[in-house]
């Protein structure tokens, strides 16, 4: 290990003990389980869109976007239109989703999770909606959250040079614990100060990249090979499914329950229009600096600033989702360039604590306190969700032992897999007053399971020769299907009581 590494490697580690110092801060102040979970529904304008931005987009902001785009090079517009479909669905979510979410969540028996509200919104007397709910959140933020494990891993292997697994254990202790301690509370004021530190780190990248290159011509021109590929289009499919990204927003729950803690719906306009800035600027930027990544690079090389070895024989990464990391590394001085990769290690953890969190709320309320011990204590429920939180992680880590495993893969089929479970329900819950629990029950297991079978069976039974119709993103299949079963089961079934039909109504009339 290099002095550059070491020193590094310190400030990498002065900041998870201070990530790890606030998780200690709010160990005590999480009193009530409904504290740990949601934070008592008091969080500020800055706190709620900050870590609703920073918890969104994750170690893939930083890895995995800039990632595609560097091994994409000429291709680039599928990371531009991921970027595109990301930015509009971002926009739609916070517009449409977020105040008559958080209106509704507390009027509907104050439910504290998605799964919960479920059963609030259509006064189910049955669990199966909302264990089934809480299944398929289990299932998909097990497999998102492998996906952060795996994007840490890479980062410590590349500073410290420890090896894959060892970096592994180590990324997965520090989320773990940190999570553990601190609950909702901790989380989402971290992720304030990560959302920050992401937003800068990349910000400052691109313009000492822009500066670097030598002036506008070269840089406009790489820009404009981007703009005449959206315009020209790189295949009708391929358009549809990067957009279908932004449809994920709004089933994601780690995402939906900052919605629901902010402390007054009448702060959602201020809130969403922070995010906006914060969600426009870091996506633009990702996909620019994985563009220029390369020209960059090699001109690293030509003036021997990039040691010989760091790209192959083909003059590129052997791994693609590491070229942020190696342009800090190369770039900047060496505290500097420890703290702007402090900012890939806070774009990991602001989502992987987050997952980790939703994930033990929606086992702890809505399995074992809905299924195995409905008269559970305060404190037992609290205990439940910390257990919880162990053995997910664990669980996450086995997933993500494979070292080549791609960040953007895993986020990609996990994303699918929420937006079409709970997309539609959440859409329609909140809008339609005819969806009816049923409905419901066949939209979230037709959503779901759509997603997961499109994403792997064509592959097992064709092979390389999928046919062009199975290439979309599993998301637009798996949506589709969850409306046409919501729509048709609701209508075919008994209609909504009074009771339900009011409660709705009185919704779009509050002010909370």
């Amino acid at each position: 290990m290099t002095s550059q590494s070491i020193i590094q490697g310190i400030v990498l580690l002065l900041y998870l003990v201070a990530m790890i110092m606030v998780g200690f801060i709010f160990y005590k102040k999480n009193t009530t389980h409904a504290d740990y979970i949601l934070g008592g529904r008091g969080m500020n304008i800055w706190v709620t869109s900050m870590s609703a931005q920073a918890s969104d987009m994750s170690g893939w902001l930083l890895m995995g976007l800039p990632g595609t785009a560097y091994l994409l090079g000429a291709g680039t517009t599928e990371a531009a239109w991921t970027a595109i479909g990301l930015a509009i669905g971002t926009y739609l979510n916070w517009l449409i989703v977020a105040k008559p979410l958080r209106k509704y969540t507390q009027i509907a028996g104050n439910s504290i999770t998605i799964p919960d509200f479920l059963q609030n919104r259509f006064r189910s007397k049955s669990n199966v909606l909302r264990v089934f709910a809480a299944l398929f959140i289990l299932i998909f933020f097990t497999v998102y959250t492998s996906s952060m494990f795996a994007a840490g891993a890479k980062l410590f292997d590349y500073i410290f040079d420890m090896g894959y697994l060892p970096a592994l254990i180590l990324s997965v202790v520090v989320v773990a614990v940190y999570t553990y301690l601190g609950g909702f509370k901790a989380v989402c004021w971290t992720d304030l100060f990560q959302g920050l530190l992401m937003f800068f780190a990349i910000i400052i990248v691109a313009v000492f990249m822009y500066r670097d290159l030598n002036g506008t011509g070269f840089v406009w021109s790489q820009l404009g090979d981007i703009s005449l590929g959206i315009t020209k289009g790189f295949g009708a499919m391929g358009i549809v499914s990067a957009i279908a990204w932004g449809f994920g927003y709004f089933g994601q729950p780690h995402i939906l329950t900052r919605f629901m803690a902010i402390r007054s719906s009448k702060e959602i306009k201020p809130a969403r229009i922070i995010a906006m800035v914060w969600v426009i600027i870091s996506l633009a930027l990702a996909v620019i600096i994985g563009m220029l990544a390369n020209p960059f690079l090699k001109q690293l090389m030509a003036t021997g600033q990039l040691p010989a070895g760091v790209l192959g024989a083909d003059g590129m990464l052997a791994d693609s989702e590491k070229v942020f990391m190696v342009l800090i590394q190369h770039m900047f001085p060496t505290i500097i360039a420890g703290v702007l990769l402090a900012a890939v290690l806070a774009a990991i953890m602001s989502t992987a604590d987050s997952q980790l969190l939703v994930a033990s709320s929606s086992f702890s309320s809505d399995i074992y306190n809905t299924i195995f011990n409905k008269n559970a204590s305060e404190k037992k429920l609290l205990l439940i969700s910390r257990l919880a939180i162990i053995v997910i992680a664990a669980i996450a880590f086995v997933l993500a032992i494979d070292p080549n495993s791609s960040v953007f893969e895993i986020v990609a089929h996990a994303w699918a897999g929420f937006g079409a479970a709970f997309g539609p329900i959440i859409l329609c819950s909140l809008f339609w007053k005819r969806c009816n629990e049923n409905g419901a029950l066949a939209g979230v297991i037709s959503g779901g399971a759509t997603a997961l079978l499109w994403a792997y069976v064509p592959a097992l039974i064709w092979g390389a020769d999928i046919p062009a119709i199975f290439t979309v993103y599993e998301i637009i299949p798996g949506a589709v299907i969850s409306f046409i079963c919501i729509f048709v089961v609701s209508l075919l079934t008994k209609a909504p009581s009074e009771e339900v039909i009011s409660e709705f109504e009185s919704v779009r009339k509050a002010d909370i």
